[in-house]
């Protein structure tokens, strides 16, 4: 399960990004209740996480291109410096009293370019770290990671936004990216992975894109992360309606149900770390069970039911993302591997400022219920098209019937089906 941590650089990596990640959490539980608490609005809120995502899709195919010419560390230095400063900056701006909310959009949107370049960045530098034999491990190591901070993030910032303001929380980010930048600083470079870097030249968007078209074992898993990301994965609006008008509990029920996801979250990871391999039947089933347990949420009748599905929705909703991260890296020539990442990044992240205002209208027009099931089924009809697309292209047929007494459904190649039915 952890068997990537026993190379050096990876480990540097990892360490850094535990830190970087806790702060990375908190400043997004801390900016989504500060929009709320100047404005009063769930749509103020989704517009801040737009603003957050539309970099990437405005500008992430350009990242990627930039990013398979140039060295990954050098760059993954220069963006983590960025977002760190960036932290700083908003947390004297609420510390000494001057934060306005378009302080927060500006902030919002900083990082999001600084995410153009660092999102795919990382993703490639990790297999120059581990090399193709660890790759699946690392990347659901580097998911387990991500979440594992939601754990503590939010924690931590449900305590400092009570008890001592949101500037806290940010200032607390700002510092947390010194670990990341020393780890890339202390790696040896004799012992990353040598990838040859794609020289510049006229076509390359293009060229990346013709990639993934001609390929639909990577097309289609991207298009699912890209209805789900835009449609299912709006938790900063839902979850904070929920705990301010839903079950009126404040800033620390959104920090409960935050926690409790990356509950799941990590234990989605952990199992991923612990298959072989990344297999796409594991993502529709994950994905059709990510947009059902949403509509479950959203009819939950009480506080606490609502707060214990969070665990099966993060597990769910981690087990779609470092699926489909790692079949498409797997699946993916080095050379094109950053703009093909950028492009995963970019429908996954960048999907969202097209959803964010969207389930932010309909949650403050309907109320956070309707707002949470309806991405739920999105999700969940995106899964069932997606499946059905993939089984087509892979000569598989949908078989219903009956074994054992109890329904059994399941995809079989159409040859099989044709010689039963012969």
């Amino acid at each position: 399960m952890f068997s990537s941590l026993k190379i050096r650089n990876y480990r540097l990596f990892f360490t850094g990004q535990v830190v970087s990640n806790t702060g990375t959490w908190m400043q997004r539980i801390a900016q989504d209740w500060l929009v709320l608490s100047l404005t009063g609005s769930s749509a103020a809120v989704g517009f801040t996480t737009a603003l957050q995502f539309l970099p990437m899709l405005l500008f992430g195919l350009y990242g990627g291109v930039l990013v398979d010419r140039l060295p990954k560390r050098p760059t993954l230095l220069a963006t983590q410096a960025a977002m760190g400063l960036t932290g700083l900056a908003l947390a004297f701006l609420t510390l000494g009293g001057h934060v306005q909310v378009w302080h927060v959009y500006v902030a919002a949107f900083a990082v999001g370019l600084a995410t153009v370049i660092d999102n795919p960045a990382r993703q490639s530098f990790v297999a120059e770290m581990v090399g193709p034999g660890q790759l699946q491990n690392a990347v659901s190591l580097n998911s387990a990671n991500f979440q594992s901070a939601r754990l503590v993030g939010p924690a931590v910032a449900g305590l400092l936004i009570t008890g001592f303001g949101t500037g806290w929380a940010f200032l607390l980010n700002g510092l947390s990216f010194v670990a990341p930048i020393a780890g890339l600083l202390l790696m040896r470079s004799r012992e990353l992975n040598e990838v040859e870097r794609t020289p510049r030249g006229k076509g390359q968007l293009r060229e990346g894109l013709r990639y993934v078209a001609g390929r639909p074992d990577l097309m289609w898993p991207i298009i699912l992360v890209g209805f789900i990301g835009t449609f299912g994965f709006n938790f900063p609006v839902w979850l904070s309606a929920y705990a301010d008008d839903v079950f009126h509990a404040g800033a620390g029920g959104y920090s409960l149900f935050n926690t409790l996801m990356a509950v799941g979250s990590v234990a989605g990871a952990l199992l991923a770390a612990r298959r072989g391999t990344a297999r796409l039947r594991v993502l529709i089933a994950a994905a059709v069970a990510f947009g059902v347990l949403e509509i479950l949420a959203a009819l939950a009748p009480s506080y606490w039911l609502f707060a214990l599905l969070m665990v099966p929705i993060g597990m769910a909703g981690l087990t779609v993302n470092v699926t489909a991260n790692t079949a498409v890296q797997m699946g993916t020539d080095p050379a094109m591997r950053g703009r093909v990442m950028a492009l995963f990044m970019m429908v996954f992240m960048g999907g969202t400022p097209l959803g964010a205002p969207v389930v932010g209208w309909i949650t403050d027009a309907y109320g956070p219920r309707v707002g949470f099931a309806a991405g739920g089924v999105v999700s969940a009809l995106a899964a069932a098209t997606v499946g059905l697309a993939l089984a087509r292209v892979g000569g598989l047929r949908l078989s219903v019937g009956w074994h054992n007494g109890h329904p059994h459904v399941r995809f079989v190649p159409r040859a099989r089906e044709l010689a039963t039915a012969a």
